[in-house]
């Protein structure tokens, strides 16, 4: 209920501020269960995809978006519950297995369930590897998989951003879904678990238009992150050492 009051408050607005487009909406299923696997460049791409879609989609998210304490804390978790998000634990193991089975019961409901196979926000905006828990997902469930692919959505809300930015008009496009029933009954194979995640990510590929990396986004993002608190580090030494050399200029 809470969704759909949201949806009905929210969706003009976003409309009017932005003015998105989406494509290729006659390929979402207009009943029973689907998965819909997307890409992941901002947290704005679970309103702008979600958007265009005459269901309610129920997105896996990380579980730091139900974390938080007090007041603000509490004011996050309704409303990303009541925006169709479901927590997860993403530091793998049994975590991985209670992913596999929220998600096999949104599916059990015959409800829209979304995934972002990368399993992060995009650092830079390219395209990311998969992993390959959505493939398990899919052998296990048996359903319909449409690819959803956001374009722009990173401009609106880059990353460590909390204020979106207008004038930037995103887009989402739905494509032809994609059938592994040739893989059923497969899901203990690594290689065939890779293989259903690859095709996924090719066809975010073709959508998007975005460049792909075959890495972990979230390894780049540790990168990144290290090489930034280096550069700090640096540059705090620096400042230290003209303060030195200025004192000294001075003593003389």
């Amino acid at each position: 209920m809470i969704y759909w009051i949201l949806k009905l408050i929210l969706g003009p607005i976003l409309a009017a501020l932005w003015q998105p487009r989406a494509e290729g909406g006659e390929n979402i299923p207009l009943h029973g269960p689907a998965i819909m696997v997307g890409n992941h460049l901002s947290v704005a791409d679970h309103f702008f995809g979600a958007l265009p879609v005459p269901r309610k989609i129920n997105f896996i998210a990380k579980s730091d978006y139900f974390s938080g304490t007090g007041a603000k804390g509490a004011i996050a978790r309704r409303f990303f519950r009541g925006a169709g998000a479901i927590p997860i634990d993403r530091s793998g193991g049994k975590a991985s297995e209670s992913a596999l089975r929220a998600g096999l019961k949104v599916l059990e409901r015959g409800e829209l369930l979304g995934i972002y196979p990368e399993g992060t926000r995009s650092p830079d905006g390219k395209l990311y590897r998969g992993k390959t828990g959505v493939a398990r997902l899919i052998l296990e469930a048996k359903v319909p998989v449409v690819p959803m692919a956001m374009i722009n959505a990173e401009k609106i809300m880059p990353p460590g951003t909390t204020v979106p930015k207008l004038g930037i008009r995103p887009r989402v496009r739905f494509g032809t879904p994609l059938d592994f029933s040739r893989y059923y009954g497969m899901e203990d194979d690594h290689l065939v678990l890779r293989s259903i995640t690859d095709e996924i990510m090719y066809a975010l590929m073709q959508l998007s238009g975005q460049e792909y990396v075959d890495r972990y986004a979230k390894v780049v993002k540790e990168e990144l992150e290290r090489a930034a608190k280096e550069e700090r580090k640096a540059e705090k030494a620096a400042r230290k050492a003209e303060e030195k050399q200025r004192k000294q200029e001075k003593g003389v």
